[in-house]
């Protein structure tokens, strides 16, 4: 494991002066992993001002304390190895240091994490589901999975969350040199449950991630993917499909970090909400460092509010170091149905509630797509239905 130093950069936290000190750059983060380096966090912080912390249920101020067990179950590839370890196992720590408390907590709670590895010149054969059971309503409990694929390994890998209770955790998605590697998380909760989650994603030198975030149940769901480059010609996809229910609050921060050169990163996210107090909140964050010559990089967010009552923030960021770059860019925005489309298909006999369905479906078309493994996406495509059905669209 990554020794437990703690390191300051520049930090929207203060040491026992109560000074804010504004972030000069987003690499500046301050990162640790002891959660006492961290200040419990009040709400007007950066990282929090869309976060309803009293809904967290205690896993942001310490008083969250794991009071039962998340089961977490593997049916592997045969060409896949899974290990239950110790936090004293050396990969441990290899994805990245967390950056918040929350996360801190989590890497000081668990007991022992899930490492999943694809060996080298390894082509699995089919994919590899890891399922996430929480602890059950009223129960909190932490947790960690690596994902490995070491070098010019081929996996794909489905991170399945469902049940109830309080849950946080940490996964690392470390790749090695030339490996592809697809990771599709799947937030499937009952509706008490509270799930924030750190991805600490590192890309090896020519390496290709397919990373995508599908979240759909949950009260409270945070996902935060970091992403950082180990070397030269590493891809990364980021793509995400969420769909807010009444009263749901869904959060994804994406952020990812090009400090290395000739690196290419494309970010896409796409939201639906529905009925009063659906809150949705996405932040996109990209940082091109000075050396990251010839980077390409582009990030996008799109939200279909369907209902009133129902609010979209979405924050693209994007920070730029250096004039050598292939491209960068950002776009986001929010917005009800087109008319015109619900026009088009109503003048061809299409009754309006289909004509509604038919509109969403086409929405998140885009991400369903990118879903590689049938299953997943059929039953994916069946709850985006059920959701649409459930308020008559």
């Amino acid at each position: 494991m990554a020794a437990p130093t703690t390191q300051h950069g520049l930090s929207e936290h203060s040491h026992g002066g109560g000074k804010v000190v504004p972030l000069g750059s987003r690499g500046d983060r301050f990162t640790s992993y002891d959660v006492d380096a961290f200040e419990v966090p009040g709400g007007r912080e950066e990282d929090w001002r869309f976060t309803p912390l009293k809904r967290l249920n205690g896993l942001h101020n310490g008083t969250a304390v794991a009071s039962g067990t998340a089961t977490v179950e593997v049916r592997e590839s045969p060409e896949v190895r899974v290990e239950r370890v110790a936090r004293d196992d050396q990969r441990i720590g290899e994805g990245g240091v967390p950056v918040d408390r929350v996360a801190a907590q989590a890497w000081s709670a668990f007991t022992t994490a899930t490492l999943v590895t694809v060996p080298k010149e390894t082509k699995a054969s089919r994919p590899t589901l890891v399922t996430v059971t929480g602890p059950g309503q009223g129960g909190v409990a932490f947790g960690h999975v690596q994902v490995r694929a070491e070098a010019f390994a081929e996996a794909v890998v489905v991170l399945d969350y469902r049940g109830s209770g309080t849950y946080a955790d940490n996964v690392e998605v470390v790749l090695g040199d030339s490996a592809r590697l697809t990771v599709v998380t799947v937030h499937d909760w009952a509706d008490d449950a509270v799930h924030v989650g750190a991805h600490h994603i590192k890309v090896g030198r020519d390496s290709v991630l397919k990373h995508t975030v599908v979240t759909l149940g949950g009260d409270l769901v945070r996902v935060s993917p970091t992403v950082t480059y180990a070397d030269k010609g590493g891809d990364a996809e980021l793509t995400g499909l969420y769909f807010a229910d009444a009263d749901q609050h869904l959060e994804h921060r994406t952020f990812v970090d090009h400090a290395v050169p000739n690196c290419r990163s494309n970010v896409v996210y796409k939201g639906a909400l529905q009925g009063e107090g659906a809150h949705t909140v996405w932040i996109g964050d990209v940082l091109i460092r000075a050396a990251a010559e010839a980077t390409n990089t582009y990030e996008l967010n799109r939200n279909l509010v369907l209902t009133d009552g129902a609010r979209a923030d979405s924050v693209p960021n994007l920070e730029i170091e250096t004039g050598e770059i292939e491209g960068a860019g950002h776009a986001s925005a929010t917005g009800r149905f087109d008319d015109e489309q619900l026009f088009y298909l109503q003048a061809r006999g299409i009754p309006v509630e289909q004509a509604r369905r038919l509109v969403v479906r086409g929405f998140f078309h885009e991400v369903l797509q990118k879903i590689t493994v049938p299953e997943v996406r059929e039953r994916l495509e069946a709850a985006i239905e059920a959701e649409l059905q459930a308020v008559g669209a």
